[in-house]
């Protein structure tokens, strides 16, 4: 599975209204339905449910969740569908780095285009775990266990990482604020609208788009207190949820966290999205790059 099998559970029980009805629809019983969906809650840290007795009711979290879930699920189906059906052939499989905050359900949108120009080329998900020192370790040796991996990026980071990358597209700089944050009812919000609040950015020396990002506010801004992070990972997400603070963010990371809605600011500062890969990439490795760099050309025309 490359999903939590608990999110079927969950969608069951939404679907039914409640613990009894989805156990006998199961043929489990309700207890052991209710004890899936009390884990759920805990490690994604928020109640899914409003329990009475007259039923269960989704909370704002819940109904977050219930959208993505769907899209998660079959995007986890699909995945491993694909991954079942690849080839055995090495030199025709491309295998993809796929972690939290790096998921490869970003281009899964170009795929089924991308098999009209490629239709040998199979594709591998090789999950690696969202830790500093396993991104490390997964960009500098690129081309071994794993060919690409869909990221942000810029050359200071290539540079740091030791790896290479190739640019798809441009993507704004927005911000995650937690749902009961006073600019979560916001569809879109200036920099004024972010005067007296935290503001965290990636830690300076990670990306030097986000360094000029952090000079300007400091300068031009100042009643924006801009913090800093070290990593991004679930922590910094729930911290900022937490503390009702306020986290850069693109819309690659809108499934991250179910109780942080992403918004757009009026403001100039993006982030390059694109591919790591290998200094040396082999050839279908490359021509992979240049056929999907097309289609996302194409996409944006």
């Amino acid at each position: 599975m490359l999903y939590n099998p608990q999110l079927e559970t969950f969608l069951h029980v939404a679907d039914a209204g409640s613990f009894n009805k989805a156990a006998a629809e199961s043929f489990i019983t309700p207890s052991a339905i209710e004890k899936q969906i009390n884990l759920l809650e805990k490690d994604i840290g928020a109640e899914l449910f409003e329990r009475s007795h007259t039923g269960l009711t989704l909370t704002s979290a819940g109904k977050s969740l219930y959208v993505n879930a769907k899209k998660i699920i079959q995007l986890g189906k699909d995945t491993v569908e694909s991954a079942q059906s690849a080839s055995k052939s090495e030199e025709n499989v491309i295998r993809i780095g796929t972690s939290l905050m790096t998921p490869a359900d970003t281009i899964f949108p170009y795929l089924l285009e991308f098999y009209n120009y490629m239709p040998e080329l199979k594709f591998q998900l090789v999950p690696y775990e969202n830790t500093l020192e396993s991104a490390q370790r997964t960009l500098s040796t690129l081309g071994t266990n794993i060919d690409v991996v869909p990221g942000i990026f810029d050359e200071e980071l290539l540079h740091t990482r030791k790896c290479a990358g190739t640019v798809l597209s441009a993507q704004p700089i927005k911000i995650a604020v937690s749902l009961k944050h006073r600019l979560a009812q916001c569809s879109r919000v200036t920099i004024e609208d972010l005067y007296g609040e935290n503001l965290y950015l990636m830690k300076e020396g990670w990306c030097r788009s986000v360094d000029q990002m952090r000079h300007d506010l400091i300068q031009n801004h100042p009643k924006v207190h801009v913090k800093s992070f070290d990593f991004f990972n679930v922590k910094i997400f729930n911290q900022c949820e937490n503390n009702n603070d306020i986290l850069m963010a693109v819309d690659k990371w809108e499934n991250i966290h179910p109780m942080l809605k992403i918004i757009p600011v009026d403001w100039p500062y993006t982030l390059q999205f694109g591919f790591f890969h290998s200094p040396v990439p082999t050839k279908n490795v490359q021509r992979f790059i240049e056929t999907m760099k097309t289609l996302t050309d194409k996409d944006s025309a």
